[in-house]
């Protein structure tokens, strides 16, 4: 089944001295007004983590329907086998190779450097659809400085006769709405803010307001980032962390309310039978990869401005497990809340609880209308969404950009090129982005969402990155090159998952998607038309087709036989910095470095010949 793609430490980046290294690569030392992670090595862990931690108020906490204590058995076992297997690999990538995600499949094999041309297709797409929310999150915000909540009342003008205050109305505890009534805070997110239209037939007109919060949004983005790493680091110390402050301030209120214990209880309770139902672990394993940013190319993009000699495995393995705890502790955030509001309503749980945009855009503004002081936990609320969508989105462009640079250096690397380029991208996906804020764009935002960038399209893409660095460039091959860079050879476990654990539950996971597939139904009644649905697997294949597709380019291109061919085409770069013990040519009678040692040959990026 597809499954829409809805989930901060600040580490110390110093790399580990164990002797004299040899002299390796600089990231970009030619780009002047970019340059490495100097003295910002936690700005680099602010601007990481900002990429995945947004999507907690989507998808932190397991769904409803397998919110047991049971969900986290399979949650850890994709943790370890999965999770921080693929994690370390992009991020080691990146630091290895000083590469954007697509010359760096290039350079460790060029017959799969398809692998980062999907990264990039799927990167693009997270461009275009992703700011959506932080225009719908302006939107609420804007909204909340009114002396009352608009969502909180039926007397608005965009309220319908069948629009019922949950709040005012005799027996709210006990009654049961008819299906032909409706909640203000629904009336209010689909009808004034989206005015959504019957169907993805009739887009209807451009809602202007959501236009201008996105046009907000993508002048906010591009002054951030658009002066490089350096420029974005210091400003995601602010917005990456501030919103940890609002989690805390959310979970003291949310664990004080009434009705709070019951939904935590709800929340961890185990139910052991759950894991019989494959749906569970699919579950699992697919927010691992939503949650970790895995396989869009942005944690390669973020790895090749590291210093060859960061100690990028220890800080992947303390992101990793910062970014479950943080999702964790939301997940009381979420579930304290929907028992309050289930306690208010006099209703399941499960049956309050809501997900996607739905918990972030219905459940959270009703709940706040249920608290004192409802504008300024409404405030609270959506400018933490806001700092964590500006987050994202900072990642997002910078990663494009990343990768766009190194596939065309002479062109790109030139002076005011970058600020031209982010120029570029910002204008052509908030043209593109007009098409998601018409009164019928939420039909196209959930194509995006169920298709570009779904579990399916990043498992596809996950196996073939394993499979490539285990098992084509060598997983021994590859821990010789991260003892060069850190000191020492990682856990064990990180090379058997590559070699077998992860290649093997990618691919069962991903058969087991396929199997289970359900087309997409807009709020689980709109049915999209034959031609939507065709939109939607175009937005999903154009991703996962540029592997095949750059196989068959690559080897019809290159000259020789087949054999000759598969052989130069799997090579890696004889650029690519080599593990010192492989350099070494013993030593003198002296005991000085040999010549091999001494004849060491430094390129414009210092690379060992």
């Amino acid at each position: 089944m597809f499954t829409p793609f809805s989930s901060k430490i600040f580490p110390i980046l110093n790399g580990v001295q164990t002797g004299k290294f040899l002299p390796v690569p600089v990231r970009r030392q030619e780009e002047a007004d970019m340059g490495p992670w100097e003295g910002g090595e936690g700005d680099q862990g602010c601007q990481a983590v900002g990429r995945w931690s947004p999507r907690w108020v989507e998808d932190s906490a397991p769904a409803p329907s397998c919110s047991t204590g049971a969900f986290f058995i399979p949650y850890f076992i994709f943790f370890f086998t999965c999770g921080i297997p693929v994690f370390f690999l992009e991020v080691a990538l990146g630091q290895y190779t000083s590469q954007g995600s697509v010359t760096a499949w290039r350079k460790i094999c060029p017959l799969l450097q398809g692998i980062g041309l999907a990264s990039v297709v799927i990167e693009s797409y997270l461009n275009i659809y992703y700011i959506i929310i932080l225009a719908w999150a302006l939107f609420y915000l804007f909204s909340s400085f009114t002396s009352e909540l608009p969502w909180t009342t039926c007397s608005n003008s965009w309220n319908t006769e069948h629009c019922m205050d949950f709040l005012n109305r005799s027996g709210a505890r006990t009654a049961t709405l008819s299906e032909n009534f409706t909640s203000p805070v629904m009336e209010f997110w689909e009808r004034r803010v989206l005015g959504i239209t019957s169907g993805i037939h009739d887009l209807g007109a451009l809602r202007w307001e959501l236009a201008l919060c996105l046009l907000l949004a993508w002048v906010i983005c591009y002054f951030c980032i658009w002066k490089g790493v350096k420029t974005t680091g210091k400003v995601v110390y602010f917005t990456a962390t501030f919103p940890y402050l609002m989690l805390i301030i959310l979970l003291i209120r949310g664990i004080t309310l009434p009705g709070a214990y019951e939904g935590i209880i709800y929340y961890l309770k185990p139910d052991l039978l759950r894991l019989k139902d494959p749906q569970v672990w699919m579950d699992a394993g697919t927010q691992i990869f939503f949650s970790f940013a895995i396989c869009q190319g942005c944690l390669t993009a973020l790895g090749s401005y590291n210093k060859y000699h960061n100690n990028c495995y220890r800080d992947c393995i303390a992101l990793c497990f910062l970014n479950s705890a943080t999702s964790f502790v939301a997940g009381f955030v979420v579930f304290s809340i929907l028992g309050f509001m289930a306690q208010e309503q006099g209703l399941p749980i499960s049956e309050v609880a809501e997900s996607g945009p739905g918990l972030a855009f219905i459940a959270f503004p009703k709940a706040v209308t249920m608290m004192p002081l409802s504008q300024l936990w409404s405030c609270l609320f959506f400018i933490m969404l806001i700092f964590l969508g500006l987050d994202s989105q900072f990642v997002c462009v910078e990663c494009l950009v990343t990768a766009s640079v190194d596939m065309f250096p002479s062109q790109l690397r030139k002076s005011g090129r970058r600020e031209l380029l982010i120029l570029a991208i910002a204008v052509v996906c908030y043209l593109i982005g007009l098409f998601l804020v018409t009164e019928g764009g939420m039909y196209i935002f959930q194509l995006f969402d169920y298709y570009a960038s779904s579990g399916i399209c990043l498992l596809f893409l996950a196996m073939f990155e394993v499979l490539c660095i285990s098992w084509v460039y060598g997983a021994d091959r590859f821990y010789d090159n991260v003892e060069d860079m850190i000191g020492y050879r990682p856990w064990p476990l990180v090379k058997i998952s590559w070699l077998f654990l992860t290649p093997g539950l990618c691919l069962a996971t991903f058969f087991f998607s396929l199997s289970k597939y359900t087309p997409l139904k807009y709020n689980n009644i709109y049915v999209y038309p034959p031609w939507g649905y065709s939109i939607g697997w175009f937005l999903a294949l154009s991703s996962m087709v540029c592997v095949p597709l750059f196989i068959i380019i690559t080897l019809l291109k290159t000259q020789g036989s087949f054999k000759k061919r598969l052989r130069q085409l799997t090579t890696p770069d004889p650029s690519l910095p080599q593990p010192k013990k492989h350099l070494d040519g013993g030593t003198s009678q002296d005991g000085g470095p040999s010549a091999a040692r001494e004849g060491l040959i430094v390129g414009e990026k210092e690379t060992h010949l």
